[in-house]
């Protein structure tokens, strides 16, 4: 059953060409090329407030979990990735049991003329991506231990490998909020490769092509002081969760909402002691 804060909403879904041929690809420094076909369809995204503790990574994919943060204002990259950075590496750490944590990067999204930035186009701002995907493929996912850590791949590639974003909003969050859909309601069968080319290498992220049983949750007004961990890879092939599909999407009347601004950090996570199966 719906309740008051359940939203109905569009979600922008993989569209395949009319002739038949793969997903043009991505480059990072080609804004043009971020475009590509989608098609809308009318979903229900059911609020997890008060029932947050009824998800976890490994049976959803995603968890929520509170976690107070000593970086308040995430306007310099430096400082975010001398504080938070270890900030998130404890957090992830305390959450997953993983034996190590390399963080490669992380997005802040916020309108782009923010007067607070201290160097404003030294870190690119981006808004809220309105279109449901995955971050990286399965062999985009591994291939990223050899590109980061060259000299300890082949030993961190024999114990279980995750990728594991951590989003936190930066003010509370009035409209666009970040919807996650349960891994067990999308079959592989609805991911798409796209090839996302960097300056000196490929990369790949998975489009999604829609299904009805796609099941999607949000949290509503999440605050800075609460984090959402999505699992965006997992080696261990047990059954458990491996990838969650996600995407912002958009809650009808908060048009004149405050924007939404968030920070997300992307981490490899090592459980070097854990099997594969």
């Amino acid at each position: 059953m719906a309740t008051a804060s359940d939203v109905e909403t569009l979600l922008n879904y993989h569209k395949d060409n009319e002739d038949g041929s793969p997903p043009h690809p991505t480059y990072v420094d080609r804004p043009e090329t971020y475009e590509r076909p989608s098609e809308v369809h009318k979903v229900l995204v059911r609020d997890v407030r008060g029932k947050e503790n009824q998800f976890t990574l490994d049976v959803n994919g995603f968890q929520f979990h509170k976690h107070t943060a000593q970086e308040k204002d995430f306007v310099d990259d430096a400082q975010i990735q001398d504080g938070y950075y270890k900030e998130t590496e404890q957090l992830l750490k305390d959450v997953t049991g993983a034996s190590r944590i390399f963080i490669f990067d992380h997005t802040i999204r916020r309108k782009s003329t923010d007067s607070r930035d201290s160097a404003p186009g030294s870190s690119p701002l981006r808004g809220p991506v309105q279109r449901v995907h995955i971050d990286q493929s399965y062999k985009a996912a591994l291939s990223r231990v050899p590109h980061h850590l060259p000299e300890e791949a082949d030993h961190l590639l024999q114990g279980r490998v995750q990728i594991i974003n951590v989003w936190r909003p930066i003010k509370t969050v009035r409209r666009d909020p970040l919807g996650v859909a349960e891994a067990n309601s999308v079959d592989d069968e609805s991911l798409v490769v796209t090839e996302l080319i960097y300056p000196g290498r490929k990369g790949e992220t998975y489009a999604v092509k829609h299904s009805p049983k796609h099941q999607w949750y949000y949290k509503s007004e999440l605050s800075p002081d609460e984090v959402i961990l999505i699992k965006c890879f997992d080696s261990k092939k047990d059954g458990r969760a491996r990838r969650v599909p996600h995407t912002a999407f958009h809650i009808p009347g908060t048009e004149d909402a405050e924007s939404r601004e968030s920070i997300e950090v992307r981490a490899l996570v090592f459980h070097e002691n854990d099997t594969l199966e």
